[in-house]
């Protein structure tokens, strides 16, 4: 025992806030499948769940901020797939998940193949600029592969016979949905190489779901499109809809009569130019956007981990779950007092007048409205010093001070600038502001 020191003996509290930085530094976000069981909802608005298989379940939080964007009505019983961070419930020592969003399992799962499949991709540079063919500014033949019974070959034909009449068109008829649609899609692309008879091809359906569209997020067809020597205009789904193969292709429609206009000349042919340029732009920005996202949500993770905010949740959980715990209390309570007053009332109808036991009737109304009163007030008492804390977290939040005009200058390495001296000429500073931040070089 003699050779211990004070920094050697932990507190429970010193303890359970160093394992909770440890999860929530070392694991970071997981994905994870599971069935919901024991949710609640308190008054609060934060969502309290457990998520199960067949041989472990985990305690769950999902606070407020996030579960607003959940798009379905949790269920217990549910499957489901969450995007959470491993964290640690202080008070108790529980460790549990903090979701941030949610998902039935069928989309989420199709939905997280999408995104494996289109960084895999990415990273192989399969959607990169400079590895697209650039379109034919006048083409003599277009293929269209897309199926023979479909509205979207009609809608191109309809355009293409609009536009420009004279231009010839070969059709690769193909299933543009279900199991064996990516097999026949890539076969019709490599006909359509090896025949050799067309300067561009359009790969195009109609709308649909995640699910129904999935033959267009196929790997085998991404890697054919990559590899195919003639351009490829991918013109699948709605505007709003996208797939792998959009980012394959040389060039993205956002409709299938818009592919046929891309390809079809008429007296607004300059504008097609035009297009084609903004489309190029628009796809480079976006590049350039999810990048940017990216780093701007990995520093919003960081801020949220340092922000007073987390500690007002962790103290609306702990009141949320004080508040059950008082309810089920008194619940109880009341109901043992309930069986003790009918006993009672037994034994008086057995020995006293009938008015006597009327009495004592009215006497337990009485408490049970004193009892309905105490919990009202107890509630209410708990929810206003909830406000108060909420109130004085808010005063001496970092983000409250840059909101009244002040700002925090950093080195680039995040360390804090607090005199003059701690900068030399050519240094790069970050300054951060209420609503960004502004970077600049000592001079």
């Amino acid at each position: 025992m003699s050779s211990l020191t004070n920094q050697n003996i932990f507190t429970v509290s010193r303890l359970n806030a160093e394992v909770r930085l440890l999860l929530e530094n070392e694991m970071g976000i997981v994905w994870l499948v599971g069935e919901i069981s024991n949710f609640s909802a308190p008054v609060s608005g934060h969502w309290y769940l457990t998520l199960k298989d067949s041989r472990a379940q985990v305690k769950c939080a999902m606070f407020r901020g996030n579960n607003r964007r959940v798009t379905f009505k949790p269920q217990n019983g549910q499957q489901v797939l969450v995007k959470a961070r491993l964290s640690l419930y202080e008070p108790r020592g529980d460790y549990q998940l903090i979701i941030e969003s949610m998902q039935p399992e069928g989309d989420g799962r199709l939905q997280q193949e999408f995104e494996k499949l289109k960084l895999l991709l990415a990273a192989e540079g399969l959607f990169a600029q400079s590895s697209k063919l650039t379109l034919p500014e006048h083409p003599k033949r277009v293929g269209i592969i897309t199926s023979k019974t479909g509205a979207a070959l009609y809608d191109i034909l309809d355009v293409l016979k609009r536009r420009d009449p004279s231009l010839e068109v070969v059709i690769y008829p193909t299933m543009v949905q279900g199991e064996e649609a990516s097999i026949q899609i890539a076969q019709a692309i490599g006909c359509a190489n090896s025949r050799n008879e067309c300067d561009v091809l359009i790969l195009g359906r109609g709308g649909g779901s995640l699910e129904d569209l999935w033959c267009f997020n196929n790997e085998i067809v991404a890697r054919t499109i990559a590899a195919s020597q003639i351009p490829i205009i991918s013109a699948v789904g709605h505007e709003v809809d996208v797939t792998i193969s959009d980012f394959v292709a040389d060039l993205r429609a956002p409709t299938p009569s818009a592919a046929a206009e891309l390809v079809s000349r008429d007296n607004s042919h300059k504008s097609q130019t035009l297009n084609n340029l903004i489309n190029k732009l628009q796809a480079r920005f976006g590049h350039y956007l999810t990048r940017n996202k990216q780093v701007i949500t990995g520093l919003q993770h960081r801020l949220e981990r340092q922000h007073p905010t987390y500690q007002l949740q962790q103290q609306s959980q702990r009141l949320d779950e004080l508040s059950m715990r008082l309810t089920r209390a008194m619940q109880s309570n009341l109901a043992a007092q309930s069986q003790h007053i009918e006993r009672q009332q037994y034994k008086l109808q057995l020995h006293t007048p009938s008015h006597y036991i009327q009495e004592q009737r009215s006497a337990l109304e009485r408490l049970e409205h004193k009892l309905i009163a105490s919990m009202d007030k107890n509630l209410l008492k708990a929810r206003h010093q909830l406000s108060l804390a909420g109130e004085k977290l808010d005063t001496v939040s970092p983000l409250a001070t840059l909101k009244r005009g002040y700002s925090i200058s950093q080195t680039e390495s995040g360390r804090i600038i607090t005199s003059s001296e701690d900068v030399r000429s050519g240094d790069i500073l970050v300054t951060r502001l209420n609503d960004g931040e502004i970077r600049s070089t000592v001079s």
